[in-house]
């Protein structure tokens, strides 16, 4: 029975996986928020496909700004973006744990620690860094607290999911096998519906990126829906100026108006919402334990 629900999830998951990975070509979105939804589409199949086409995809031409706008949006995109970046160093923390016989919380700390290490360095800082004027320490710096505080709520729903999993289908730590892809698969969905929340803030308070609008520079103001600009919080830029994203010069505009925004705004509590982050990840833990001892 098992056998047959994850077959029919990996031959879903390969459907959507090649629908979004063609469809998303076309939607006007930035180049790592397309690559987000095609690797959280492939941890995730149908579940990713479906936040795609809810949460990112333009319903009709020139709606996206508008499309987008949404704060619950904004806080997905933050999220898939997370979820994919962290989600590769995780995965391959998984597999690396089984090549050195690694186990309990040695496996836990590695998959940690290059999830954060990759989704930090590469899928925030890097990727990102033309929004901190195109320097890459720069955007290193304004990167981390929000990376591990969203690492942090990731990590918290995944830990528990595939360690119960594991236990109760008495397989799946195997990296050569079915079973193993599909644990890892439902825990980072669980990751990721426990990190939205925190997201959602991160966005709120101009500390991360959401939904992002990318358009050719041909294409005229009024097709662009120059009135209703997308991206509150990372588009601030857009908002004030009544323009959407262009490129990497848009992409640098748009965090000097993330900067004049969060200053208008009260100061976030970071600190509190570190603590919270790491009570949950503590709880995760525990639960991981608790349910699934080693």
């Amino acid at each position: 029975m098992l056998d047959g629900v994850m077959l029919l999830w990996f031959v879903l998951a390969a459907c959507a996986l090649l629908f979004v990975a063609i469809d998303i070509r076309t939607t006007p979105e930035s180049l790592v928020m397309k690559w987000g939804f095609v690797l959280v589409t492939a941890y995730t199949g149908v579940v990713g496909a479906f936040l795609y086409v809810l949460g990112c995809r333009e319903p009709l031409p020139g709606l996206h700004e508008q499309y987008v706008a949404a704060q619950w949006r904004q806080g997905l995109g933050s999220t898939m973006h997370c979820v994919a970046g962290d989600g590769v160093g995780i995965l391959a923390g998984a597999v690396l744990a089984r090549v050195f016989g690694l186990s309990g919380l040695s496996e836990i700390a590695l998959e940690y620690a290059l999830g954060f290490a990759f989704g930090w360095t590469v899928f925030q800082a890097l990727f990102m860094r033309n929004m901190a004027g195109g320097s890459y320490p720069r955007s290193l710096a304004r990167t981390f607290i929000p990376e591990l505080l969203s690492m942090n709520l990731l990590m918290a729903g995944m830990v528990p999911t595939m360690k119960i999993l594991q236990t109760q289908l008495g397989r799946g730590a195997d990296p050569t096998t079915a079973a193993f892809w599909f644990v890892m698969s439902m825990a980072l969905l669980v990751g990721a519906i426990v990190a939205y929340p925190i997201n959602w803030w991160l966005v709120l308070y101009h500390l991360k990126h959401g939904m992002m609008t990318v358009r050719p520079q041909t294409v005229s103001h009024a097709v662009m829906g120059a009135t209703h600009p997308a991206m509150p919080g990372v588009a601030m830029a857009s908002r004030h100026s009544g323009q959407a994203a262009h490129g990497d010069k848009a992409q640098a505009q748009t965090m000097e108006g993330m900067a004049m925004g969060a200053r208008m705004q009260p100061r976030p509590p970071v600190a509190v919402m570190a603590l919270i982050s790491f009570t949950a990840l503590a709880a995760g833990l525990l639960i991981a334990s608790l349910a699934a001892p080693t």
